[in-house]
């Protein structure tokens, strides 16, 4: 028996790079999961179309959702978008799809899935922060004022909902081998300077202390820990997860 048996959770961003990974670890561990994205991605759970920004399908999609479950248990918010461009390159209208999607998204979701949460015997909530939520990359400026912003955002939510017994908390991963940071090696954003993909892959390694960087599937373990009740004491914190990456004095501008 997995440590999610019996338990509900929702996904956004759940047919992505991470969050595919962990609708995958929560079904593993028995959970009844909901991937909530724009496109179905040939996910293995329920799929459910689902736009972050929208509150007319975030109010309608948790009042249908009440209608077959009687209590949500974990909700994680992973849907997000990256724009790589300082605030001079940045346009107002990027500007305001990255807020809507990293920061906006979370709000919406987590308000109109409360009703469910509050029903369950220990909900827990689990954003998505970043390490650039602390630190900044070069060429990523909205990215980073997003993930600020929504790590302000669950301390404020753990510290209102702690009593009705919800937990919050964000992970902060740093590079994870997704879509998105392939797209961050091609980007004018990491300021490759004509490097072949290659060389800034093994760069990216070599800064790292543990000379790697991270997968979806490390990531999804320590939101399963986190969604798990053995995780009944933890709330309103920012969990780094970066191969200690940001535990360095200097990092390599790539």
């Amino acid at each position: 028996m997995g440590i999610l048996e019996g338990k509900t959770a929702f996904v956004t961003g759940g047919t992505g790079g991470i969050g595919s990974a962990i609708c995958r670890r929560f079904i593993k561990e028995g959970a009844d999961v909901v991937a909530a994205d724009l496109s179905e991605n040939g996910t293995a759970t329920r799929f459910i179309k689902y736009d972050v920004t929208s509150e007319d399908v975030a109010k309608g999609t948790f009042e249908e959702l009440a209608k077959g479950w009687n209590k949500l248990d974990i909700l994680v918010n992973a849907a997000g978008i990256e724009i790589e461009k300082t605030i001079e390159e940045t346009s107002l209208e990027e500007w305001n799809q990255s807020f809507a999607v990293n920061v906006t998204g979370t709000f919406l979701t987590s308000k109109y899935a409360l009703p469910l949460l509050r029903k369950s015997a220990g909900a827990s909530i689990i954003n998505f922060g970043s390490y650039d939520g602390f630190i900044a990359d070069p060429g990523l400026a909205v990215y980073c004022a997003t993930k600020g912003a929504v790590h302000a955002l669950t301390k404020a939510m753990a510290c209102d909902h702690g009593p009705e017994g919800i937990r919050v908390n964000a992970i902060c991963p740093g590079y994870v081998d997704t879509p998105m940071l392939q797209s961050f090696f091609t980007g004018e954003g990491s300021g490759g300077d004509g490097k072949s993909l290659n060389d800034l892959q093994q760069a990216v390694r070599d800064v790292h202390p543990m000379r790697t960087y991270g997968t979806p599937d490390d990531i999804a373990n320590l939101v399963n820990w986190l969604a798990s009740d053995e995780a009944r004491y933890a709330s309103g914190q920012l969990w780094v997860i970066d191969g200690g990456l940001s535990a360095q004095v200097q990092q390599m501008k790539l």
